[in-house]
């Protein structure tokens, strides 16, 4: 028989406890209240999550800026190392919530390393990510989350659409355990299961968007995702605009990287070659290093009437250090003769006007999934500037359409080819294809969300 004086204080423990815990709880979501700001009604409120840099994850920037176009409210949570987007700052519907980053300690590129510091930053970011969505930011009717990073952001944000009774999007950019392939290698165990909880815990979602036609067949055929999968493709935001002559030239003039070349680039002597990058294991930048060398050789010996080449890469990352080492290495053995490369990081503004200047845009993007697709180029098409990318992925022809746009290349002396091709003679093919680019980048940003995010959120008509 129990004895009442000895179980009833374990019982009223027991019961203090659940019931700090049920009232410590996130508030609910309730439909029928409305949001107000500044005395006026708002049409819905969204929270954005990205376990990332959030001044280098342009696409979640340009959702935050049409819900707020469309009377919406944002609460935006991520990392603030970077520089938002200037609308961003100017826009008082969109309130930006920093999250503490993880410790120095647990960061390392070594491979060992990694997996003995992973967990620990995995509960770091738990715990932050769980109290930004929960306590910082009042509930909301939807939750818009990138992936990837999967882990923990996807068992966060299902745990945090359940208690609070919110709508769980997911923005797919790639795959996470795809790029966690790149560091562990595709049949490492811990690859198999971040395939398996990235797809467990994607099965809740009341849609998902992608960035290509070919994702989402990946999602709906392989994964059996039968949910709502709507594919809203990149497209350029409106600073991305091709420049006429006149401000092309004033642009080459105040820019440090193209001044001292002023005179070969109005000329025509020299080409703007611009690639973009993050750094990061999915893009070689040794394949452009290769054909940089081999236009070299062609330019001083079988074709000397090649133009001299200008090429500035813009970007922040891990690898970059490594890159230019190699660079002054080249140049030092006299191996890019004609050939000037340029490493840069440029607002948003001066970005957008390199790119409307430069001749030629180049992707060493190669897919860790094959089904995601380059934001670089998105914006080099907006501005008018014909592209040159590896193209042995799936989803790449979604974009880059061969010898109308732009070439594919899957190989160093694919790439010096058509560099050769592109800037050789009075380069018709080059003004072609810049034909095309500009055709293709008519289509922006807002006409693309509008008609599939706006509507899944009941924004747009």
């Amino acid at each position: 028989m129990l004895d009442p004086e000895r179980w009833l204080p374990l019982l009223v423990v027991v019961f203090t406890i659940i019931s700090i815990f049920l009232l410590s709880l996130p508030s609910t979501f309730r439909p029928d209240v409305r949001f107000k700001k500044d005395g006026n009604p708002i049409k819905t409120r969204v929270q954005i999550l990205v376990l990332g840099d959030i001044g280098r994850s342009p696409r979640i920037q340009y959702h935050a800026l049409s819900i707020a176009k469309h009377g919406g409210l944002v609460d935006l949570i991520g990392y603030t190392s970077s520089e938002l987007h200037p609308r961003i700052r100017r826009e008082s519907s969109i309130i930006v919530h920093g999250l503490a980053p993880a410790p120095d300690c647990l960061r390392t590129s070594n491979k060992w390393l990694f997996l003995l510091f992973a967990p620990l930053k995995v509960v770091s970011q738990t715990l932050s990510v769980y109290y930004a969505l929960g306590y910082r930011t009042p509930p909301a009717k939807w939750l818009l989350v990138q992936n990837p990073p999967t882990i923990p952001t996807l068992l966060v944000a299902q745990a945090i659409c359940f208690i609070r009774n919110t709508r769980l999007i997911i923005d797919w950019h790639n795959f996470g355990y795809s790029i966690l392939a790149l560091k562990l290698g595709s049949t490492h165990p811990l690859v198999r299961l971040s395939w398996l909880l990235e797809r467990a815990f994607s099965t809740k979602a009341a849609a998902h968007l992608t960035v290509s036609n070919a994702m989402a067949r990946v999602l709906q055929g392989k994964w059996g995702l039968k949910d709502l999968v709507l594919p809203l493709h990149d497209r350029p935001f409106p600073e991305f605009q091709p420049l006429n002559e006149s401000q092309r030239i004033g642009f080459l003039g105040r820019c440090p990287d193209t001044g001292p070349f002023m005179h070969k680039l109005s000329t025509g002597d020299m080409g703007l070659l611009v690639s973009s990058t993050s750094w990061t294991p999915d893009e070689d930048f040794s394949l452009l290093l290769e054909a940089l060398v081999s236009y070299s050789k062609l330019a001083t010996s079988a074709q000397p009437r090649l133009p001299e080449i200008l090429a500035i890469i813009t970007g922040k990352g891990p690898q970059k250090e490594s890159f230019l080492s190699r660079i002054a290495a080249l140049t030092e053995a006299g191996k890019l003769q004609r050939v000037h490369v340029r490493t840069a990081w440029l607002s948003v503004e001066d970005y957008a006007k390199l790119l409307g200047s430069a001749d030629l845009g180049v992707s060493l993007h190669t897919s860790s999934s094959g089904v995601d697709l380059p934001m670089k180029v998105v914006d080099m098409l907006g501005c008018g500037l014909p592209v040159v990318g590896w193209d042995r992925f799936e989803a790449w022809p979604e974009l880059v359409r061969e010898d109308i746009n732009g070439r594919g290349f899957h190989s160093s002396d694919g790439l010096c080819t058509a560099l050769a091709s592109l800037f050789g003679s009075e380069k018709p093919d080059l003004r072609r294809l810049r034909q095309g680019a500009l055709l293709d980048g008519q289509r922006r940003w807002d006409d693309e969300w509008d008609s599939v995010a706006g509507k899944l959120l009941g924004l747009c008509t």
